[in-house]
């Protein structure tokens, strides 16, 4: 299991981990985590022949906490260089939430000439807020009340949000500890300047003509009662504007992956990469 960072061009170093050998597969993790949170499916993938890399995103986690470049576009040179550092080709993309606009961002920058599929979870793409061109996004309201309560008092803040992110605060729920203390303690691991900005660019992004630059097979998965992206400004509309994807759908599913979701993902992603 090898563990290190690289540096970008603009100096700040970018934590990744690399697990096991044969054809990568690449993940981009969500907001407010880091590369922990794909811990799970990277030995999957590793322990069945794919190489697993993970990097946490320049602010977050490991990573250099720079003042500067908490937006898409040096995620996604972020990404790109280290792909390019690490020489990958053949590469199976997957991005969860803010993670899926990574990996659409690195597609509509640089192309697909190191991948050969991509795999958006319950991603950002093509718009989360609410526009008169997108009545189904979120209203701006909901993005300053995650701005309010970051400022105010971010540990508190990150507690409560595994409440929607899980489906914890669904009737029957099985609210799992450990799982409300990982979030927790990968959140806090967050630059608050990298937390905060990143509401913004997760929210704003418009990833529509990125998306139409996919040109591999595509898996866009997503559960129906993810309280964190809306399905409806989602993944069908992400499906709409990519010409060789798949939808997959889970009932009653959220937006963070835990147990039986968990589960179900780790077998479509496995038949996916395969």
């Amino acid at each position: 299991m090898a563990t290190t960072t690289i540096t970008t061009t603009d100096g700040t170093e970018i934590f990744y981990k690399d697990w096991g050998t044969g054809r990568p597969v690449v993940f981009s993790h969500g907001w407010p985590l880091n590369a922990d949170a794909w811990d799970g499916q990277l030995r999957l993938v590793a322990e069945n022949g794919f190489r697993g890399i993970a990097h946490d995103r320049r602010g977050h986690g490991r990573s250099g906490q720079p003042w500067q470049g908490n937006d898409m576009d040096t995620y996604a040179d972020d990404l790109a260089q280290l792909l390019d550092t690490l020489d990958i080709r053949d590469a199976v993309l997957v991005g969860h939430s803010t993670g899926g606009g990574e990996v659409a961002r690195y597609i509509g920058k640089y192309g697909t000439s190191r991948v050969s599929k991509a795999l958006l979870l319950s991603s950002i793409p093509p718009l989360m807020l609410r526009t008169d061109a997108n009545p189904e996004g979120l209203p701006v309201d909901v993005f300053d009340g995650l701005r309010a309560g970051l400022a105010a008092n971010r540990s508190q803040f990150y507690e409560d949000l595994t409440d929607t992110f899980y489906g914890f605060n669904r009737p029957g729920a099985a609210v799992s500890k450990g799982t409300r203390d990982a979030f927790w303690l990968w959140s806090m691991q967050v630059g608050i300047k990298a937390a905060y900005d990143c509401i913004k660019v997760f929210s704003e992004t418009d990833f529509t003509e990125d998306l139409k630059r996919f040109d591999v097979p595509t898996l866009l998965a997503q559960g129906d009662d993810d309280q964190i992206v809306p399905l409806v400004a989602a993944s069908p509309k992400s499906a709409e504007l990519i010409k060789d994807s798949t939808l997959k759908i889970y009932p009653g599913q959220p937006h963070g992956l835990y147990g039986d979701h968990e589960q179900e993902f780790n077998a479509d992603l496995m038949a996916f990469v395969s």
